[in-house]
């Protein structure tokens, strides 16, 4: 399958639509029942809409990486897909274009727009890690521990783990930095069932998706779900869903134990963020076109890789 980008859109605006939440790269609209197709089961809906936009230590960067929030929704729609067997997921089915404001042209939100159900979401972030990276190795110089569980001693940068391990975080407010905690953190934070829960999803869903890279030459380091529940209490994985930017994705044929791997995301601006000697706090710098290409090809080789799905 192939899809050509279109030009970048840093924002959406949706005239009719109430604005629910502009986060770092996702716009949330509520869709009221009546602009619904009939025969649409009472509830509530969303329309969420991958934008363009690009985050680096927490602060959005003034230029978007055009394509990027199609690119997004498309990995996160084929992970969906493979793993609704295993967990159930947000998505509805609904064609984006029949619920888009009169007027508006669906073209620019065919493939980074999607309807969804609307959802309580569970108070902290389900990690999982298969290897020992990132704040996880941080912590693990520190203490010998990723999030109050005890690793053998001696482990390297990057090296895997015997088995993949849940890492729960706080869900920090716009600006502030998730922080790690143990699972009994978890339990009180959210009860002790939906923690089990989330935990037990968590882990399937990684070794799932770990299993699925691996076969296509890419090693799923760790990642980051979302969860929510129904009004009925029924689990459901929302949001984004092992992307390049909830997920670290390693080329197999450039791992090696010791270093920090090259990985499908945004690692070309953190690299030139940081030489830079910006203070990370806002404004973010400008990018220059090198920067902006080479992040987006590499978004579009981790879509490529992972769904089939090519850009032209």
């Amino acid at each position: 399958m192939s899809n050509t980008l279109r030009s970048a859109l840093s924002e959406s605006n949706l005239p009719g639509l109430p604005l629910r939440h502009r986060g770092k790269v996702r716009d949330v609209f509520d869709l009221p029942l009546e602009r619904l197709p009939p025969g649409t089961p009472a509830g509530d809906y969303l329309l969420i809409v991958a934008t363009d936009r690009l985050s680096a230590f927490d602060v959005v960067l003034p230029d978007p990486i055009p394509g990027k929030g199609e690119m997004l929704c498309q990995i996160s729609n084929f992970w969906f897909g493979k793993t609704s067997h295993i967990v159930a997921n947000h998505l509805t089915g609904i064609d984006v274009a029949a619920v888009l404001p009169g007027g508006t042209d669906p073209a620019p939100y065919a493939k980074r727009a999607v309807v969804t159900k609307r959802l309580k979401p569970v108070a902290i972030e389900c990690i999982a890690r298969g290897y020992v990276i990132g704040s996880g190795w941080k912590d693990y110089q520190r203490t010998g521990r990723i999030s109050g569980i005890a690793l053998p001693d001696g482990l390297r940068q990057a090296e895997k783990l015997a088995e993949p391990i849940f890492t729960p975080s706080t869900k920090a407010a716009v600006g502030d930095h998730d922080e790690n905690i143990d699972f009994d953190t978890a339990v009180r934070t959210v009860g002790a069932e939906l923690a089990e829960a989330v935990r037990d999803a968590t882990l399937r869903l990684y070794r799932y998706a770990a299993d699925y890279a691996a076969q296509r030459g890419i090693l799923l380091a760790d990642t980051k779900f979302e969860f929510g529940t129904d009004a009925d209490g029924r689990l459901y994985v929302m949001d984004e869903m092992l992307t390049p930017d909830s997920s670290r994705y390693w080329p197999a044929d450039e791992y090696q134990v010791g270093t920090s791997p090259p990985s499908y995301d945004k690692q070309y601006v953190r690299d030139y963020l940081e030489a830079l000697g910006w203070d990370k706090t806002p404004p973010g710098p400008p990018l220059p076109g090198d920067v902006i290409e080479r992040t987006r090809a590499k978004y579009a080789e981790a879509l490529q890789k992972l769904a089939g799905i090519s850009v032209d």
